[in-house]
């Protein structure tokens, strides 16, 4: 979810060093850059503090204004926050190069984990243990989400028409059916406008709680930022992303047509790529709206499985992406086996999903400045940051749904459309659970780690004994 990073004006005990950090080669870098994607847990919120901490704190490679002005940039884009931010850093650093190395390495490890966890899920998600523990992930997951709607809220709504905006946006996900870009489409609209005229509800806030680092810095205040890139140069660069981008997309579609799963997979994707404003589970919302309903490609629970598994390993929550990929290709696999069909099919929508994330950096990132000024913009964003609110309190919905009820029947009353429980397909272990989890979060303020480790090991034990 897009959130500024709060300065504070405690006072770091420590006094900083005097002389300011010499130069870093790009060597030097990598170490730290595949530190940072090794701490990548804990969604957002957590590996944007991850990157502050490393890179403003201890390093001291950039100064907390230039991180906060990096940060408010990748706020604006599409994509996962946390992993442009590091892109950026990395651009600002070292120039393409450097966003290639940081960016990179900031998905590799949960591209990997993802991957090996996709094989094991399809080849012994159901037996025995492991299915109790994606049992106790669903509701761990549930908590988690709902804490994600608070968080959000908090900083998101501020006034009336904040508030209005997400009981709108949840009103049209959930009783219409109305699509997540739609929503995201009209509330630019409204925040742009607003954003124009003024109006106070529009000004972008909130924060991630880092806490402000003294100096020197290699990457100082009143270091200016990079030149904007002369027009030509910005047309070469969107020509060059846009194609490693959309190339193989365009190759699936004229070879194996738009109804074979490799193209669906990447058409689909592709589009995610240009509506993904909100972070991860505005983004989830829209997923699983499509892949679950309209394509088919994996059952709710199964979705739920993947965002546990997202959760659970370092790198952006948007991975899951890869999850549902795998499994559509697994389960469609053409002349391929199964386990090479998934494992190309989540390939081919992490580079969907990530590609174009490079492609915002290195295009827009020499006109930060203007953007970062640009008053109507920050509304838009503002707007849509409340509108995602909304979505994420569905997806909240559609999880407990899903996770507590063993049935639900469908609800059509001229435009409304929606599921309703059957209360007596209640499941009274996984509602337990789900409550456990909520009181560990929302009272005792438990981590996510924790409550999911506490949750997977009660579904193991559930699963074990025979109670599920």
């Amino acid at each position: 979810m897009p959130e500024s990073v709060a300065r504070t004006d405690a006072q770091d005990p420590t006094p900083a060093p005097a002389d300011a950090p010499r130069p870093v080669t790009l060597a030097e870098a990598l170490p730290v850059w595949a530190r940072i994607a090794a701490l990548s847990f804990g969604g957002p919120a957590g590996q944007i503090a991850v990157m502050h901490r490393v890179l403003v704190e201890e390093r001291r490679w950039i100064s907390e204004n230039r991180f906060l002005h990096a940060l408010n940039f990748c706020t604006l884009l599409p994509g996962p926050e946390a992993q442009q931010l590091a892109t950026y850093v990395g651009w600002l650093m070292h120039g393409t190069r450097g966003g290639l190395l940081a960016g990179g390495l900031f998905v590799l490890p949960g591209l990997l984990a993802i991957m090996s966890l996709s094989w094991v899920y399809v080849l012994v998600g159901q037996a025995g243990p492991v299915a109790g523990l994606f049992f106790g992930l669903k509701a761990a997951v549930l908590a988690i989400v709902l804490e994600a709607v608070r968080r959000i809220g908090r900083r998101a709504l501020r006034g009336r028409v904040m508030t209005g905006l997400a009981a709108a946006a949840f009103a049209a996900i959930f009783l219409l059916d109305v699509p997540f870009p739609l929503i995201v489409a009209a509330a630019a609209l409204i925040g742009y406008l607003g954003g124009r005229a003024g109006h106070p509800d529009f000004r972008p806030g909130g924060g991630h709680g880092a806490g402000a680092a003294s100096g020197p810095f290699l990457l100082g205040d009143d270091a200016l930022p990079q030149e904007r890139a002369a027009l030509r140069d910005t047309l070469a660069t969107l020509v060059v992303w846009a194609a490693l981008w959309l190339a193989p997309v365009a190759a699936l579609l004229l070879a194996l047509g738009p109804d074979d799963v490799y193209a669906r997979v990447g058409v689909f994707f592709s589009k995610m790529a240009l509506v993904t404003f909100g972070g991860a589970y505005a983004v989830l919302a829209y997923v699983a709206q499509q892949a679950v309903e309209q394509f088919g490609w994996l059952s709710a629970g199964e979705m739920l499985d993947g965002l546990g598994l997202a959760e659970t390993t370092p790198g952006p929550l948007i991975m899951v992406t890869q999850f549902v990929g795998f499994l559509a290709a697994y389960r469609t696999p053409g002349a391929l086996p199964p386990l090479a069909a998934g494992t190309l099919g989540g390939l081919l929508t992490t580079w969907v999903t990530f590609a174009p994330c490079f492609l915002w950096i290195f295009v827009g990132a020499p006109y930060v400045e203007r953007l970062r000024s640009h008053r109507a913009l920050a509304g838009a964003l503002a707007a849509i940051t409340a509108a995602v609110v909304g979505v994420i309190l569905n997806l909240a919905v559609w999880f407990a749904l899903h996770t507590l009820f063993r049935e639900l029947r469908p609800v059509t009353a001229g435009p409304l459309k929606l599921e309703v429980p059957v209360l007596a397909s209640v499941d009274p272990y996984a509602l337990a659970l789900a409550l456990a989890a909520v009181v560990a979060v929302f009272r005792f303020r438990a981590g996510m780690v924790p409550v999911l480790a506490a949750c997977a090991a009660a579904g193991v034990a559930l699963r074990l004994t025979g109670l599920i």
